[in-house]
């Protein structure tokens, strides 16, 4: 008899805990018959909310429903309009009692509780799946000089990135959760409710909205030249903050925008450098070692400075040569892109380009596409001109060859 109220605590405990069954560590964390502890890593909170409910999903058989209980509502008292935290909220007061407890049981549908779940998964996956530590993510393989952060986007984690420029390299510095566009991602048409895939540009700052866009927006270059040139079509792709009634929205929620909690987007404001600040968007961010990140760098930068050095040396089949057979730029196919340069060339003695602030990423969304962005120096004979240019780059085999072509603005 005397094992009774250890044995009824611990029942609690147990119904509690399988509030987290569909986390990641729930094995760990839901049986309480000496499985040994959950083990995780020093983590950083970029919110504290976010942080106090990992601390409570975790911490149930660490530490009791009492502790997680006094956690969840420290929640809900600095951010009372937090669903997910109301949900959790009344499953630990239903394991307390001792009743049988399924993730969201008290919810009315099961249709309000799969996005809070989906929620509650990806937070918590943030931090006992973490991108590998000193890895580099491999779609950011250099930045320009302008470009003093930038953004990037992994959909299948929900999760915005922030990277320093450290002299051309990524250097992470944060990272904040996400709701994205509600019928998945790589957007193709207006109205399809999908995020885009690609790299793309912040063009804007806006203040003076609607509630429901939160304290502010950002509007995004989309579409951009490649997903013009690949008949995407589509407009008003933001970067904003929530309603003042909502404090977060499930992870598939939105129109397509990309949409943080208020707290957060007033903190990545900081980052943002309208007309310069790149947003990549990726679906499944691969993240390199040192050496395996500067190699896939490297290979490439070797087929960029080859066709620089071909353009010089006025030999035009060979800088022909690093252009694809699909080659588009604006109503130019590789037939008149050629009959063109050949005209130009003729009456050159001699051609000398040079480059500087060098952007380079590799593309999402299309294997083996690279995105080069440069300020270009061209002088000659009989012309000099400064200009901004864009080169989409498709490895065919075991080359490198310019796919697309643009002056951008810069």
């Amino acid at each position: 008899m005397t094992q009774q109220p250890r044995f009824r605590a611990s029942l609690r405990v147990a119904r509690a805990t399988a509030i987290v069954s569909f986390a990641m560590a729930a094995a760990a964390i839901a049986d309480g018959s000496g499985g040994g502890a959950l083990v995780i890593p020093a983590m950083v909170f970029s919110n504290e909310a976010e942080g106090s409910l990992v601390r409570t999903l975790v911490g149930l058989r660490e530490h009791g429903l009492k502790q997680a209980m006094a956690e969840v509502d420290r929640m809900l008292v600095r951010n009372p309009n937090y669903r997910l935290a109301h949900l959790i909220q009344g499953d630990l007061l239903m394991a307390r009692a001792g009743q049988p407890v399924a993730f969201g049981s008290r919810a009315a549908t099961v249709e309000s509780v799969a996005p809070l779940k989906d929620e509650a998964r990806v937070r918590m996956k943030r931090y006992l799946d973490a991108p590998p530590v000193n890895y580099l993510p491999a779609p950011l393989l250099q930045l320009a000089s302008r470009q003093s952060h930038v953004l990037l986007i992994d959909t299948t984690r929900s999760r915005l990135f922030v990277y320093a420029n450290d002299l051309g390299r990524p250097r992470y510095v944060t990272d904040f959760y996400i709701s994205l566009g509600k019928n998945g991602v790589d957007k193709t048409r207006e109205g399809d409710q999908k995020t885009p895939i690609g790299v793309y540009t912040i063009v804007a700052q806006k203040e003076k909205l609607p509630d429901f866009y939160g304290p502010g927006a950002y509007p995004l270059s989309y579409p951009n030249e490649w997903d013009r040139a690949n008949g995407r079509n589509g407009h008003g792709i933001w970067l904003h903050g929530t309603p003042s009634e909502t404090y977060a929205r499930p992870p598939w929620a939105t129109d397509g925008c990309i949409v943080l909690t208020n707290e957060d987007l007033s903190r990545l404001s900081r980052y943002v450098d309208v007309s310069r600040t790149p947003v990549v968007i990726d679906q499944a961010v691969e993240w390199r070692s040192p050496e395996r990140w500067e190699a896939d760098r490297e290979s490439f930068m070797k087929s960029f400075g080859r066709w620089k050095s071909d353009w010089e040396s006025l030999d035009t089949t060979r800088y022909l040569a690093n252009y694809s057979a699909h080659f588009r730029s604006k109503d130019r196919d590789l037939g008149s892109w050629a009959a063109s340069k050949r005209k130009v060339n003729s009456g050159k003695t001699w051609v000398k380009i040079g480059v500087n602030d060098v952007s380079l990423f590799a593309y999402p969304g299309t294997p083996d596409l690279m995105m080069i962005t440069f300020e270009q120096d061209y002088r000659s004979n009989n012309m000099s001109k400064r200009t901004t240019k864009r080169q989409y780059w498709s490895r065919e085999g075991s080359q490198w060859r310019i796919v697309h072509e643009a002056v951008v603005n810069s």
